[in-house]
Protein backbone atom coordinates (compact mmCIF):
# COMPACT_ATOMS: atom_id res chain seq x y z
CA UNK A 1 0.00 0.00 0.00
CA UNK A 2 1.40 3.42 -0.94
CA UNK A 3 1.43 6.34 1.45
CA UNK A 4 -1.32 7.92 -0.64
CA UNK A 5 -3.50 4.81 -0.44
CA UNK A 6 -3.19 4.92 3.33
CA UNK A 7 -4.52 8.46 3.32
CA UNK A 8 -7.69 7.68 1.44
CA UNK A 9 -7.14 6.54 -2.13
CA UNK A 10 -4.57 6.53 -4.90
CA UNK A 11 -3.96 9.42 -7.28
CA UNK A 12 -6.76 9.68 -9.84
CA UNK A 13 -5.68 10.12 -13.44
CA UNK A 14 -6.96 13.32 -14.98
CA UNK A 15 -7.22 15.06 -11.59
CA UNK A 16 -5.65 18.39 -10.76
CA UNK A 17 -4.39 18.66 -7.19
CA UNK A 18 -3.74 22.09 -5.76
CA UNK A 19 -1.12 21.24 -3.15
CA UNK A 20 -0.50 23.75 -0.40
CA UNK A 21 3.17 23.41 0.56
CA UNK A 22 3.17 25.85 3.47
CA UNK A 23 5.20 28.94 4.30
CA UNK A 24 8.71 27.73 3.48
CA UNK A 25 9.90 25.04 5.86
CA UNK A 26 9.17 21.61 4.35
CA UNK A 27 8.35 20.23 7.80
CA UNK A 28 5.09 22.22 7.71
CA UNK A 29 3.65 20.19 4.81
CA UNK A 30 0.58 18.17 5.72
CA UNK A 31 0.66 14.38 5.40
CA UNK A 32 -1.78 14.62 2.49
CA UNK A 33 0.37 17.17 0.67
CA UNK A 34 3.57 15.15 1.13
CA UNK A 35 1.88 11.95 -0.07
CA UNK A 36 0.53 13.62 -3.20
CA UNK A 37 3.89 15.18 -4.06
CA UNK A 38 5.30 11.64 -4.15
CA UNK A 39 2.35 10.04 -5.95
CA UNK A 40 1.10 12.28 -8.77
CA UNK A 41 2.25 11.76 -12.34
CA UNK A 42 3.41 15.35 -12.86
CA UNK A 43 4.55 18.03 -10.43
CA UNK A 44 3.79 21.54 -11.73
CA UNK A 45 4.95 24.77 -10.15
CA UNK A 46 5.26 28.50 -10.74
CA UNK A 47 8.64 30.20 -10.76
CA UNK A 48 10.21 33.58 -11.34
CA UNK A 49 12.55 33.81 -14.30
CA UNK A 50 16.03 32.67 -13.31
CA UNK A 51 14.88 31.14 -10.01
CA UNK A 52 14.07 27.59 -8.95
CA UNK A 53 10.67 28.56 -7.59
CA UNK A 54 9.99 28.68 -3.87
CA UNK A 55 7.23 26.07 -3.89
CA UNK A 56 9.48 23.68 -5.83
CA UNK A 57 12.33 24.32 -3.38
CA UNK A 58 10.11 23.43 -0.43
CA UNK A 59 9.35 19.94 -1.78
CA UNK A 60 12.86 19.24 -3.06
CA UNK A 61 13.56 16.52 -0.49
CA UNK A 62 10.42 14.65 -1.60
CA UNK A 63 11.31 14.60 -5.29
CA UNK A 64 13.04 11.63 -6.88
CA UNK A 65 15.23 11.53 -9.96
CA UNK A 66 13.27 11.34 -13.17
CA UNK A 67 10.00 12.77 -11.86
CA UNK A 68 7.96 14.51 -14.56
CA UNK A 69 7.79 18.25 -13.89
CA UNK A 70 6.12 21.24 -15.52
CA UNK A 71 7.82 24.55 -14.79
CA UNK A 72 5.49 27.53 -15.28
CA UNK A 73 7.69 30.62 -15.52
CA UNK A 74 6.13 34.03 -14.92
CA UNK A 75 6.85 36.57 -17.67
CA UNK A 76 6.90 39.30 -14.97
CA UNK A 77 6.54 39.36 -11.19
CA UNK A 78 7.16 42.65 -9.40
CA UNK A 79 9.11 44.43 -12.16
CA UNK A 80 6.07 46.47 -13.15
CA UNK A 81 3.00 47.44 -11.07
CA UNK A 82 0.25 44.81 -10.92
CA UNK A 83 -2.30 47.53 -11.71
CA UNK A 84 -0.70 48.40 -15.05
CA UNK A 85 -2.41 47.21 -18.26
CA UNK A 86 0.86 45.70 -19.49
CA UNK A 87 1.24 43.56 -16.36
CA UNK A 88 -2.33 42.36 -16.61
CA UNK A 89 -1.95 41.57 -20.31
CA UNK A 90 1.23 39.56 -19.83
CA UNK A 91 0.02 37.69 -16.76
CA UNK A 92 -3.41 37.06 -18.29
CA UNK A 93 -1.77 35.52 -21.39
CA UNK A 94 0.54 33.49 -19.15
CA UNK A 95 -2.34 32.09 -17.08
CA UNK A 96 -4.26 31.13 -20.22
CA UNK A 97 -1.23 29.35 -21.70
CA UNK A 98 -0.50 27.59 -18.41
CA UNK A 99 -4.08 26.38 -18.00
CA UNK A 100 -3.95 25.04 -21.57
CA UNK A 101 -0.77 23.11 -20.77
CA UNK A 102 -2.33 21.67 -17.62
CA UNK A 103 -5.52 20.76 -19.47
CA UNK A 104 -3.49 18.83 -22.06
CA UNK A 105 -1.91 16.71 -19.32
CA UNK A 106 -5.25 16.13 -17.63
CA UNK A 107 -6.89 15.05 -20.90
CA UNK A 108 -4.09 12.49 -21.29
CA UNK A 109 -5.25 11.00 -17.99
CA UNK A 110 -2.31 12.24 -15.96
CA UNK A 111 -2.65 13.35 -12.35
CA UNK A 112 -1.06 16.76 -11.85
CA UNK A 113 0.02 18.27 -8.55
CA UNK A 114 0.24 22.04 -8.87
CA UNK A 115 2.28 23.36 -5.95
CA UNK A 116 1.12 26.47 -4.12
CA UNK A 117 3.07 28.37 -1.49
CA UNK A 118 1.10 28.66 1.72
CA UNK A 119 -2.52 27.73 1.00
CA UNK A 120 -3.81 27.33 -2.59
CA UNK A 121 -6.89 29.48 -1.97
CA UNK A 122 -5.07 32.39 -0.35
CA UNK A 123 -3.48 35.02 -2.65
CA UNK A 124 -2.13 32.32 -4.94
CA UNK A 125 -1.70 31.73 -8.65
CA UNK A 126 -3.35 28.33 -8.27
CA UNK A 127 -6.73 30.05 -8.00
CA UNK A 128 -6.39 31.34 -11.57
CA UNK A 129 -5.88 27.75 -12.76
CA UNK A 130 -8.76 26.48 -10.60
CA UNK A 131 -11.08 29.10 -12.11
CA UNK A 132 -10.26 27.96 -15.62
CA UNK A 133 -10.17 24.19 -15.08
CA UNK A 134 -12.54 23.14 -12.30
CA UNK A 135 -15.58 23.01 -14.58
CA UNK A 136 -13.99 20.47 -16.92
CA UNK A 137 -11.74 18.38 -14.66
CA UNK A 138 -11.77 16.87 -11.15
CA UNK A 139 -9.88 19.14 -8.76
CA UNK A 140 -8.82 18.51 -5.18
CA UNK A 141 -7.46 21.38 -3.12
CA UNK A 142 -5.11 20.41 -0.30
CA UNK A 143 -4.93 23.20 2.28
CA UNK A 144 -1.60 24.36 3.58
CA UNK A 145 -0.18 26.41 6.43
CA UNK A 146 -0.44 30.04 5.30
CA UNK A 147 2.57 32.30 5.12
CA UNK A 148 1.02 34.63 7.66
CA UNK A 149 0.50 31.91 10.27
CA UNK A 150 4.06 30.73 9.72
CA UNK A 151 5.29 34.29 10.19
CA UNK A 152 3.36 35.15 13.34
CA UNK A 153 4.44 31.84 14.87
CA UNK A 154 8.10 32.44 14.10
CA UNK A 155 7.78 36.01 15.39
CA UNK A 156 6.22 34.64 18.61
CA UNK A 157 3.31 37.05 18.17
CA UNK A 158 -0.24 35.84 19.00
CA UNK A 159 -2.23 37.72 16.39
CA UNK A 160 -5.79 37.79 17.80
CA UNK A 161 -7.19 37.67 21.33
CA UNK A 162 -10.79 37.37 22.52
CA UNK A 163 -13.05 39.29 20.14
CA UNK A 164 -10.29 40.88 18.06
CA UNK A 165 -11.07 41.30 14.37
CA UNK A 166 -8.30 40.55 11.89
CA UNK A 167 -7.76 42.30 8.55
CA UNK A 168 -5.50 40.92 5.85
CA UNK A 169 -4.35 43.76 3.62
CA UNK A 170 -2.26 43.79 0.44
CA UNK A 171 0.53 46.34 0.58
CA UNK A 172 -0.33 47.28 -2.98
CA UNK A 173 -3.32 49.32 -1.75
CA UNK A 174 -3.13 53.10 -1.92
CA UNK A 175 -1.53 54.60 1.17
CA UNK A 176 -4.70 56.26 2.47
CA UNK A 177 -6.66 53.05 1.94
CA UNK A 178 -4.15 51.23 4.13
CA UNK A 179 -4.46 53.88 6.82
CA UNK A 180 -8.26 53.71 6.74
CA UNK A 181 -8.34 49.91 7.00
CA UNK A 182 -5.77 49.87 9.79
CA UNK A 183 -7.79 52.36 11.82
CA UNK A 184 -10.86 50.13 11.60
CA UNK A 185 -9.40 46.80 12.72
CA UNK A 186 -7.99 45.30 15.90
CA UNK A 187 -5.23 43.25 14.28
CA UNK A 188 -3.74 43.19 10.80
CA UNK A 189 -1.48 41.31 8.46
CA UNK A 190 -0.06 43.34 5.59
CA UNK A 191 1.14 41.14 2.75
CA UNK A 192 2.82 41.94 -0.57
CA UNK A 193 5.16 44.32 1.23
CA UNK A 194 8.26 44.08 -0.99
CA UNK A 195 8.67 47.33 -2.91
CA UNK A 196 5.78 48.81 -0.94
CA UNK A 197 7.64 48.77 2.38
CA UNK A 198 8.09 52.55 2.63
CA UNK A 199 4.42 53.19 1.92
CA UNK A 200 3.36 50.48 4.36
CA UNK A 201 5.56 51.90 7.13
CA UNK A 202 4.12 55.39 6.61
CA UNK A 203 0.56 54.03 6.70
CA UNK A 204 1.16 52.04 9.87
CA UNK A 205 2.67 55.07 11.56
CA UNK A 206 -0.18 57.32 10.40
CA UNK A 207 -2.66 54.86 11.89
CA UNK A 208 -0.83 55.04 15.23
CA UNK A 209 0.24 51.40 15.18
CA UNK A 210 3.99 51.57 14.63
CA UNK A 211 4.83 50.55 18.21
CA UNK A 212 2.97 47.24 17.74
CA UNK A 213 4.07 46.41 14.20
CA UNK A 214 6.50 43.58 13.46
CA UNK A 215 8.36 43.09 10.19
CA UNK A 216 8.92 39.45 9.16
CA UNK A 217 11.07 38.51 6.19
CA UNK A 218 11.26 34.95 4.81
CA UNK A 219 9.37 33.52 7.78
CA UNK A 220 10.27 29.82 8.43
CA UNK A 221 12.83 29.94 5.59
CA UNK A 222 16.58 30.25 5.52
CA UNK A 223 17.74 33.83 6.23
CA UNK A 224 14.60 34.49 8.27
CA UNK A 225 14.51 37.97 9.75
CA UNK A 226 12.16 39.30 12.44
CA UNK A 227 12.29 42.78 13.97
CA UNK A 228 10.06 45.67 15.04
CA UNK A 229 8.90 47.61 11.99
CA UNK A 230 10.10 50.79 13.70
CA UNK A 231 13.66 49.38 13.61
CA UNK A 232 13.53 48.30 9.96
CA UNK A 233 15.36 50.92 7.90
CA UNK A 234 15.22 49.08 4.57
CA UNK A 235 13.98 51.05 1.60
CA UNK A 236 12.32 47.97 0.11
CA UNK A 237 11.40 44.64 1.66
CA UNK A 238 12.12 41.12 0.48
CA UNK A 239 9.70 39.44 -1.91
CA UNK A 240 8.63 37.17 0.95
CA UNK A 241 7.95 39.76 3.64
CA UNK A 242 4.97 40.92 5.63
CA UNK A 243 4.03 43.21 8.50
CA UNK A 244 2.14 41.90 11.52
CA UNK A 245 0.10 44.08 13.88
CA UNK A 246 -1.14 41.93 16.78
CA UNK A 247 -4.45 42.59 18.48
CA UNK A 248 -4.79 43.59 22.11
CA UNK A 249 -8.07 41.89 22.96
CA UNK A 250 -9.29 39.99 26.01
CA UNK A 251 -6.60 38.10 27.91
CA UNK A 252 -7.70 35.97 30.83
Amino acid sequence: MTSLDALGGSALGGTLYGIGVGPGDARYLTLRAAALVKAVDVIAYFAKRGHQGNARRIVDALMTTGRAELRCEYPVTDEIPAESPEYQRQIGDFYRQTSDALAKLLREGKSVGLLAEGDPFFYGSFMHMWRRLEVDFPVEVVPGVTGMSGCWTRANVPITWGNDTLSVLPGTLEEQQLVDHLRQTDAAVIMKVGRNLGKVRRAVEAAGLLSRAVYVERGTMDNERVLPLADCRDVTGAYFAMVLIPGQGRRL
